[in-house]
C-alpha cells in the first residue's frame, strides 16, 4: 500500500504567493512550462533565457529575432502574474550573479531557483574536443554554481530556499554520443546531494529531476515513432506537479532524485549488492568469485533502470487511455 507523507486535502491549493522564482532556460520548452506553472500559482518569476536558436546544436546558428524570454513574460502578465526577463548567460559567474540581481532588483528577494538551462553537444567520446566539451560543462553543471551561489547567500540569510536542479535519464543509462552531456548531468545529481547536505542547516532544500518529455516535433521516444499522439502523451506539462512540489514550502524531501514524465514519477536510488567479503582476496580469487559482486538477488531495491522507467511512462499509450 502506498505511504503518504502528509495529510493533504485536495482543495488546499499549494500556492507561491510572496515567493520569487528564477527559472533558467525558460524561454521555451520545459523551462517555459515550469515558469508558467509557478506563476499560475502566484510566484513572481524571473524568466531567464540567453535567446539562442533552438536548432543551434553546434554553436553556429542564429538567435531568434526576439529573445523568447520576453514572450514568456508577456504570457505570464497576460494571465495576471508578475514576471521579468533576464537575458544573461548561466555559463559565467558574472552572468549567474546578474540573473539573481534581476530578481533582487525587481522583487527584493529570491526563494526558488530552477536550474533548467543547458546546451547539448553530441560527438563520439574520442572526438569531444574542448570546443564541444566546454560549453556543455559551463551550462550544464558550472551553471548550477554560477546561478545558485548568489541565490544561496540570500536564501541562507532569510532561512528559506528551494532549489530544483535538472538532470537527465542519460546520466543513468548512458547514450552513445552524449558522453559530455550525460556525464555533466550525472555530476548534477552528485552536486545536488552535496548542496542538500549543506542547505539543511539553513532551511534550503535541494532536489533534482530527470525529466522525460517531448519538446521537439518530428522525433520519437524510445521505440515509439513520432506522432501527434506521442507529443500529447509526453507533453511537458506532466512535469509541473513534481517541479511545483519540490519548489514549494511543503516539499517533503531534500537531496533526492526523481524520474518523471507522462504522468509518472519515481524516486531514483543508488544501491549496493550483497557483495563479497574475503580478507584474503587476490586478483585471481576476485575474478573467480565475481558473481558475488554483481549478483542482485535478494536486494530490497535495485538501482535505476531506464528501460523500466520508459516502459511505465508508455504504459497504456495507443490503447485509448
Amino acid at each position: 500500500m502506498a505511504r503518504r507523507t502528509a495529510e493533504v486535502h485536495m482543495d488546499d491549493t499549494l500556492r507561491f504567493d510572496n515567493r520569487v522564482a528564477v527559472v533558467t532556460g525558460a524561454g521555451r520548452n520545459l523551462g517555459r512550462v515550469y515558469a508558467l506553472a509557478l506563476a499560475e500559482r502566484g510566484a513572481r518569476v524571473v524568466v531567464n533565457d540567453l535567446g539562442v536558436a533552438i536548432s543551434d546544436t553546434d554553436g553556429s546558428g542564429d538567435g531568434p529575432s526576439e529573445n523568447p524570454a520576453l514572450a514568456v513574460v508577456r504570457e505570464i502578465q497576460a494571465l495576471g502574474g508578475e514576471a521579468v526577463a533576464s537575458t544573461d548567460s548561466v555559463a559565467t559567474a558574472d552572468g549567474g550573479a546578474a540573473i539573481i540581481d534581476t530578481a533582487l532588483d525587481a522583487f527584493g528577494r529570491v526563494d526558488i531557483v530552477v536550474n533548467n538551462a543547458g546546451v547539448v553537444r553530441t560527438a563520439p567520446f574520442p572526438d569531444l574536443g574542448t570546443d564541444l566539451l566546454q560549453p556543455v560543462l559551463d551550462t550544464q553543471i558550472a551553471s548550477v554554481f554560477h546561478v545558485t551561489g548568489p541565490a544561496w547567500r540570500r536564501m541562507a540569510e532569510q532561512g528559506y530556499g528551494r532549489i530544483v536542479n535538472v538532470s537527465s535519464g542519460s546520466a543513468f543509462s548512458g547514450v552513445p554520443g552524449l558522453s559530455a552531456y550525460g556525464g555533466a548531468k550525472a555530476g548534477v545529481i552528485g552536486l545536488t546531494r552535496q548542496m542538500a547536505a549543506e542547505g539543511a542547516a539553513c532551511g534550503i532544500k535541494v532536489n533534482v529531476i530527470a525529466p522525460y518529455a517531448k519538446t521537439r516535433p518530428g522525433t520519437g521516444f524510445g521505440p515509439i515513432p513520432p506522432s501527434d499522439e506521442l507529443n500529447a502523451w509526453m507533453r511537458p506539462e506532466y512535469l509541473t506537479p513534481l517541479v511545483n512540489l519540490l519548489a514549494h514550502d511543503a516539499c517533503p524531501v531534500t537531496g533526492e532524485c526523481f524520474a518523471a514524465g507522462a504522468g509518472y514519477v519515481s524516486r531514483v536510488v543508488w544501491s549496493t549488492t550483497e557483495g563479497l567479503v574475503d580478507r584474503n582476496m587476490t586478483t585471481e580469487s576476485l575474478l573467480r568469485d565475481w558473481t558475488h559482486v554483481m549478483d542482485t538477488d535478494g536486494m530490497a531495491v535495485v538501482g535505476y533502470n531506464g528501460g523500466g522507467t520508459t516502459h511505465k511512462m508508455l504504459a497504456g499509450f495507443g490503447d485509448g487511455s
